[in-house]
């Protein structure tokens, strides 16, 4: 392994950066990281003297190449990942590598089909989607219902912002929709106004969405029904969304600089935070529950986009083309979050005697 070449495409912003501090602790070999503007990847370069920096832009088609050849994994970090689609992948499996995707959802994954040939492409390996999709499986099985709360108060970078405006349609998922029953069932929740899910400092207002990841995750672990809320601090987030929504898409681009200042917003009275909370709610008894806390979940997805690539590398997933959230070991993921400093605390409870327990689907 110590000979092996990882490249980390937007690997100066603080995602890519956290993914590069992590591959480099694991010793896998060299690492390759590729931007528009290599003079941002010098504080790494002062830290990881052994790392090369490289300029690379997306979309020209013969720098994207030149930074995979030679490569075993590619690993993507850079953004707005919902227009990348598929490009990176298609130039890392092209030039022999592997390739695993920090975002990258249903439309990458969808884009990308079945070309992989005898390399590996994992999408979403991120915090939401990615680790939204995984932790909840340590906790529930067939049968259960489970409620999921995701959010909090953070910066929001411009990339990310991009992403949430361009993060509309069947693909990404449904307002105010549950799994029941083995089927999505439309516009059957309402927003909660300051609740306090578990793990939560403040009350928050919770508003509902089933993203494809949730529903992927019902279906993996036939789960009875599924609850999926996004927490907000306040109504500067949501309240921007619906404007951007609201408006002509031709103007989509205008709101990214607002979204950031909303989530600006969020901050001037309280401390970062961002928490991921699962319940299996108990008719009687203790309930099963999980709570991961942190006050970055970017450069937490970093952490995740780093551990992904090493489950590559060590030939822990097969090939094929895979989201994150079906192909990782929830327990083994957990344990390495538990010993990150990034991670503020992660908490399981399951009542004594609980046959819950992880499932992932079959790799091709």
């Amino acid at each position: 392994m110590a000979d092996q070449l990882i490249a980390v495409l937007g690997g100066y912003g603080e995602v890519g950066a956290t993914a590069v501090r992590r591959l480099s602790e694991y010793d896998y070999g060299r690492i390759r990281v590729g931007g528009r503007n290599p003079s941002r990847g010098r504080g790494l370069l002062g830290d990881l003297p052994g790392i090369e920096l490289s300029y690379v832009d997306i979309e020209d088609a013969g720098s994207l190449q030149d930074f995979c050849t030679g490569a075993h994994l590619v690993l993507n970090c850079a953004g707005p990942s919902y227009r990348i689609l598929d490009t990176v992948a298609r130039a890392a499996l092209k030039a022999g590598a592997h390739y695993v995707d920090v975002a990258g959802d249903v439309p990458a994954h969808r884009a990308l089909g079945s070309t992989t040939g005898d390399r590996v492409a994992v999408f979403s390996a991120g915090l939401m989607p990615g680790l939204t999709g995984l932790l909840p499986r340590l906790i529930a099985d067939s049968g259960d219902r489970l409620d999921i709360h995701v959010g909090g108060a953070v910066r929001m970078t411009p990339a990310s912002a991009a992403d949430i405006l361009l993060a509309q349609g069947p693909d990404f998922g449904e307002s105010l929709a549950r799994w029941r029953g083995g089927a999505v069932v439309s516009r059957s929740l309402t927003p909660l106004r300051k609740v306090r899910p578990a793990g939560f400092p403040e009350p928050v207002d919770a508003m509902p969405f089933l993203p494809t990841e949730g529903i992927r995750l019902a279906e993996e672990l036939d789960v009875a029904e599924l609850r999926f809320y996004t927490a907000y601090a306040s109504e500067a987030i949501p309240t921007t969304l619906a404007m951007a929504w609201a408006d002509d898409p031709e103007f989509r681009d205008d709101y990214v600089e607002l979204l950031t200042q909303a989530a600006k917003t969020d901050l001037r009275e309280r401390d970062p935070y961002y928490v991921l909370t699962a319940c299996v709610p108990a008719i009687t008894g203790a309930s099963s529950s999980l709570t991961l806390r942190t006050d970055d979940p970017y450069r937490l997805s970093g952490v995740v986009a780093a551990l992904t690539a090493s489950a590559v590398v060590q030939e822990k997933i097969g090939c094929g083309a895979h989201f994150a959230d079906s192909v990782l070991d929830p327990d083994d993921i957990a344990a390495a979050l538990r010993r990150d400093p990034l991670v503020q605390s992660l908490t399981i409870q399951k009542p004594a005697g609980s046959a819950a327990g992880h499932t992932s689907a079959p790799q091709n």
